[in-house]
Parts: structure tokens; C-alpha cells; sequence
């Protein structure tokens, strides 16, 4: 299957995230399917010149990550929101090697914003703001109930 097919978009998940991009989402779409194991493009639409925005870019991709779908879109720089660390993603990570890979992906041309350090009830929690300026919360627990 082509990730150029336009796929219907069919999730159990009743709230997907939606990532507005600046031009640059298939790269974005990219980057995360390298970066998180088990991920993967699901569907890919592009602008056409009957739609409003930049041809060939993005109209609405789905990329899965770690089984979570999130939605994706590019918008002309001039109109194109900044994101914020004020919402992240957190993900609990299975082992350590998940989570320091996960993590070296991440901060490669990002920003580390905390950590990783030991925590509480977590061995490693960090914050890191990847090279797109999405923000990501990873933890592993010290014990798995």
C-alpha cells in the first residue's frame, strides 16, 4: 500500500492530535516514523491546485506512533501557528533501551529541556522539544504495576 493512497481515517481513539506544520510535515512525518519503533505512515493527501494552500505539500497525513494515530497538516509560513511546550506528548516508555532510544531521536537538533534524571516513582524523565519544536515527555517507571 502506497502512502500516497488517501486512506479513510478509522481509529477506536475518539481525540487524535493534530500537528500543524510550517511547510514541512512530510519531513515531520518522516522524521517521527524514524525516531519511534513501530511507527508508521498511514495515509498522505496533498494540496492540489483546486485547494487552498501550497501545491504539493500536505492537505492531511496520519502518522502512527507507538500506536497512538495523530493527525498532520502544512500551512503557509505567514499563517502557520508556532508550537509551544505548553502541550506536549508524554509517553511512558517499556525498558531503557526505548527510552534512550526514543530520547538520542528526539533531542538530535532539538532542545533538552529537562533531564533525564530520576524521579519519584520514574528511574528517567526528561522533556525534550525535537528539531520541529514538538514536545515530548518520556518516563520510564521504576516498577510496572
Amino acid at each position: 500500500m502506497s502512502a500516497e493512497q488517501v486512506i479513510p481515517f478509522i481509529s477506536k481513539q475518539r481525540i487524535t492530535p493534530f500537528l500543524t506544520f510550517c511547510g514541512n510535515a512530510e519531513k515531520a512525518m518522516n522524521y517521527y516514523v524514524r525516531i519511534f519503533p513501530n511507527s508508521k505512515i498511514v495515509s498522505l493527501r496533498r494540496f492540489t491546485k483546486e485547494d487552498r494552500g501550497v501545491e504539493g505539500k500536505i492537505l492531511n497525513g496520519i502518522i502512527e506512533i507507538l500506536g497512538q494515530s495523530f493527525m498532520v497538516l502544512d500551512m503557509e509560513k505567514e499563517s502557520c501557528p508556532a508550537f509551544t511546550w505548553a502541550v506536549s506528548f508524554y509517553i511512558e516508555c517499556n525498558d531503557d533501551a526505548e527510552f534512550d532510544l526514543i530520547f538520542d531521536g528526539l533531542k538530535a537538533d532539538g532542545q533538552v529541556l529537562m533531564g533525564p534524571v530520576e524521579m519519584n516513582d520514574f528511574s528517567k524523565v526528561t522533556w525534550v522539544t525535537d528539531c520541529f519544536g514538538v514536545t515530548w515527555q518520556l518516563v520510564l517507571r521504576k516498577f510496572k504495576s
